[in-house]
């Protein structure tokens, strides 16, 4: 799967799994590495850095960023191989009164 096509599908998943939520696409021209989503939910927020296969390369400072932001909120890589731990793991970032259902692929 592409790594649009695959960045499409977790768009949608995040939509289903935090409805109201507001999800942003970073332009990837204006901080070199930064993450390419942005989730906003309730006065939560995480970031991710989607990538088409666990193997794909990095650019320079994507892990740097990853990191900075993941000391501050939640921030990962998501890959297809990954999909259903990030999902679960963003879920207990964002926790609330709600009852929480874990992605199922």
């Amino acid at each position: 799967m592409s790594e649009s096509k695959f960045q499409a599908f977790i768009i949608k998943e995040l939509e289903k799994l935090f409805p109201g939520c507001i999800i942003l696409k970073n332009d990837a021209n204006y901080i070199q590495g930064f993450p390419d989503l942005l989730i906003l939910y309730r006065d939560r927020w995480a970031a991710l850095e989607v990538k088409s296969s666990a193997n794909s390369e990095r650019q320079v400072n994507q892990k740097y960023y990853i990191d900075y932001l993941n000391d501050l909120s939640y921030a990962e890589f998501i890959y297809p191989e990954n999909k259903e731990e990030v999902l679960n793991e963003i879920q207990r970032a964002f926790r609330s009164n709600r009852s929480t259902r874990l992605f199922r692929g």
